[in-house]
């Protein structure tokens, strides 16, 4: 096994598309360069493969998460990548790239073999297909939650192999002091001049009927009655292009009488600027979150957050704000909570423990002691 200190690492996943697994994979690679250390990923690329370049990785594009039959001439490819690069570390990240890397990886000698991490970003269908996640030597879970979810779905995982590191946020870029320009302002309320002067409640994710939008209305509806001047913010785009569930939400906005009191923004690309201009962020997922890393950036930047008591959400909410913890699907008490918050002004004032530095300084370390073991 290699010894020296700088390292090669391998992480794979199906694109660079966008969103958290992407994000992660970014992140890790960025540091592994400042480290001095060799990043190299393979996916099949996307519209984050110029940031990943720019910040010093490597990107191998190959298709490797396409779900068809011809996906499994990579199986020959990825050992000729391993035999060619020697890494120290395969990263592996989603399930079908998982399966491919696995069966080439099996194909080495077991002295020459770079060692397997997985990680566990979501609650994937428990099964076999599935069960590729938790054959790394080390499988990293995002949250408490997941570890226990795989403990019990999973009877025969090593526990020691389990290492919980929680997704982290950049602390340079979402702190507690952090305000929008006035510049961002004057454009938003040109947008939006329905929401000067209003208390803003602001809902972010996707728009489907796992992230709580039916019960984010029932919220503001009871709310409203004591706080006049409340203003219910949805910003996500819809998962599909089924404008079904859009039309039950408006349906269910207008026999609500809230149409003075919901605006919809669709997808947003400043969401850390709608953030810091809202009172309070709310996480109202029916499923258990993973970790929630909205949940981590509202925080960060010092905003009261109000979610659900279950998964990763619950898990950030008791270590920095357990004043915004309240029970599932009751939309009364998440309403007196709300109320509470606001009114008498309950503030974020522990320190958020969620950062992106102590993401990658674990997640390095991990790499270190597996190499040098």
């Amino acid at each position: 096994m290699k010894t020296h200190k700088a390292l090669s690492i391998i992480q794979v996943l199906p694109n660079l598309n966008g969103g958290g697994v992407e994000q992660g994979t970014l992140e890790i690679g960025n540091y592994l360069v400042e480290n001095g250390n060799r990043s190299i990923v393979i996916s099949g690329g996307g519209r984050m493969v110029e940031q990943l370049l720019n910040q010093g990785s490597e990107h191998i594009q190959a298709n490797i998460g396409d779900k068809k039959l011809s996906t499994l001439k990579y199986i020959a490819w990825f050992k000729h990548q391993l035999i060619k690069i020697q890494p120290d570390i395969i990263h592996l990240r989603s399930r079908l790239p998982a399966w491919i890397c696995y069966l080439a990886w099996k194909q080495l000698p077991k002295a020459t073999r770079p060692h397997l991490v997985t990680t566990v970003h979501g609650q994937h269908s428990v099964n076999a297909y599935s069960n590729i996640m938790n054959i790394g030597e080390q499988v990293i879970t995002v949250s408490h939650y997941m570890r226990e979810h795989l403990i019990k779905n999973y009877p025969k995982i090593e526990k020691s192999a389990i290492r919980v590191i929680h997704r982290g946020v950049d602390n340079t870029v979402f702190y507690s002091s952090y305000q929008p320009s006035q510049q961002w302002k004057r454009l938003w309320y040109s947008q939006y001049p329905a929401l000067k002067n209003k208390i803003i409640i602001t809902l972010p994710g996707r728009l489907s009927k796992r992230k709580g939008a039916t019960d984010f209305l029932d919220i503001i509806d009871k709310s409203r009655h004591v706080l006049p001047s409340i203003h219910g913010l949805i910003v996500g785009e819809p998962e599909t292009d089924n404008n079904e569930y859009m039309a039950e939400l408006r349906d269910l906005i207008k026999d609500k009488g809230l149409n003075n009191y919901i605006t919809f923004t669709g997808h947003r690309n400043d969401l850390k600027d709608i953030m810091s201009s809202s009172a309070v962020i709310v996480s109202l997922s029916n499923k258990p979150e993973a970790f929630g890393r909205t949940v981590a950036e509202a925080l960060s930047l010092g905003i009261p957050t109000l979610g659900y008591d279950h998964g990763g959400v619950s898990e950030q909410l008791r270590a920095v704000f357990p004043q915004g913890l309240t029970p599932l699907a009751n939309t009364a008490k998440a309403s007196a909570k709300l109320i509470d918050i606001i009114q008498n002004n309950i503030n974020v004032t522990s320190e958020v423990p969620f950062s992106l530095n102590n993401m990658c300084d674990q997640t390095l370390s991990l790499y270190k002691s597996l190499a040098n073991a």
